[in-house]
């Protein structure tokens, strides 16, 4: 109880941090301005005068008019700072200095922002973990249980660069996977967009002018001037249909459990993604278990982490069942090959770790292969994209252009 009031006590004692924009003169009477983060004037002032700046104005910054101003902040932020982080603290920089030169060298605010809460935490007492924990929309439990593991042993700088090396390599993993799936995507939907304003506004002009012609329209050109008079009357419909139909897929994958087990089960069975898919899922679990192992965690507590960070309902369900099989004294690499998911080389790899008393090794060399499969795929896949995208597009487009002068190649031909 007295050490959770200290805890309270100290958090509450935690100066709040702010961003203070100064304008002074340095040693030489050069005039200069810049920010720096304080709990007010005062200790700016005093900051700038350890440093030889005479502060003639020193001001609270602004808050934007419209919301905090700063971008989101998404994994590869977070992945950032982990290594910019991990780099001054291996150059022998204390941690509460490394928070603010990470700070100082941030160009998102909201990213910033967080930064400088962390620091505000640790120099109130807390350990990194505890404040991280603070933070939990951006840094899960297995970050801060890697760092507290790290804290523990007396070797934070070393376990921040295996968790930065980790998190660039998982987020360079869903980058490709992104890559594979949005550039297609994208094409369809600029291509869609094309060949609606084509129906909607440049048919019809065609239109206008073959009700002179007197004479019977091709088949192929009347379907396509229904189908622009259709688009005419229920564009608004179509494109608010769709848009509904795009939230609600997107709200159902959020927020129900069932539907979204569903699609990850779907994924694995597409062709030529699910491939990708399965190599990607594979990869994060090796790379995982590699990371949590290596840093000292068990292995029953690691495949706990590993159980959610492979990403999939089935990856998922499969480590939680070798995890009850490793606990009651089965081998790891007993227990993937009879889940029967697993590629034969990532259990063969895993055998030959536990054998060899260097697991975390082996694991790391089987998720760096599937992450170089998954790179190879992605670039094939992309590459095999582009002609078939290239040939949809002419068909739309192409289509739609003979559709509108098959007539007037017709009249000529009459004449």
């Amino acid at each position: 109880m007295a050490t959770t009031a200290q805890a309270k006590k100290s958090k509450q004692a935690t100066p709040k941090q702010a961003t203070f924009t100064w304008e002074g003169t340095d040693k030489k009477g050069n005039k200069i301005k810049g920010e720096t983060s304080a709990a007010n004037s005062t200790i700016v002032r005093a900051e700038l005068r350890k440093q030889g700046i005479n502060a003639k104005k020193v001001s609270k910054k602004a808050k934007p008019l419209f919301g905090s101003g700063g971008k989101k902040i998404t994994p590869l932020d977070i992945a950032i700072f982990t290594r910019q982080l991990a780099t001054m603290m291996k150059a022998g920089v204390p941690l509460v200095q490394s928070f603010e030169i990470v700070a100082d060298g941030l160009e998102n605010p909201s990213m910033k922002e967080l930064v400088l809460k962390i620091k505000a935490d640790v120099e109130g007492g807390n350990s990194l973990a505890s404040a991280l924990k603070n933070q939990p929309l951006y840094f899960d439990q297995l970050f801060c249980s890697l760092v507290e593991s790290g804290e523990q042993s007396g070797a934070l700088e070393t376990m921040l660069d295996r968790i930065a090396i980790y998190k660039e390599k998982t987020e360079a993993l869903k980058s490709k996977i992104k890559k594979a799936v949005k550039y297609p995507i994208a094409v369809v939907c600029v291509a869609g967009i094309v060949t609606a304003i084509l129906l909607i506004k440049v048919v019809p002009t065609f239109e206008e002018l073959f009700k002179g012609f007197g004479a019977e329209l091709p088949a192929f050109t009347q379907m396509v001037i229904n189908l622009s008079e259709w688009m005419q009357e229920w564009w608004l419909v179509l494109f608010g249909g769709i848009g509904v139909f795009v939230y609600a897929f997107l709200q159902a994958k959020k927020r129900s459990q069932p539907f979204s087990d569903a699609l990850d089960r779907l994924s694995l069975k597409m062709p030529v993604v699910g491939n990708i898919v399965f190599q990607s899922t594979i990869a994060r679990y090796a790379r995982t278990l590699s990371t949590t192992f290596s840093a000292g965690v068990p292995l029953v507590e690691a495949l706990d982490s590993v159980a959610g960070a492979t990403g999939n309902v089935i990856y998922r369900n499969a480590v939680t069942k070798i995890k009850e099989e490793v606990s009651s004294g089965t081998q790891l690499n007993f227990s993937m090959k009879s889940s029967g998911i697993f590629p034969p080389m990532a259990v063969q790899m895993t055998a030959i770790g536990e054998e060899s008393g260097a697991l975390d090794t082996m694991l790391e060399k089987v998720a760096n292969f599937y992450e170089d499969e998954v790179d190879n795929a992605v670039d094939g896949l992309t590459s095999l994209m582009e002609p078939i995208i290239m040939s949809v597009l002419g068909v739309l487009v192409g289509g739609l252009i003979i559709a509108m002068y098959l007539p007037i190649f017709q009249l000529g031909s009459v004449i």
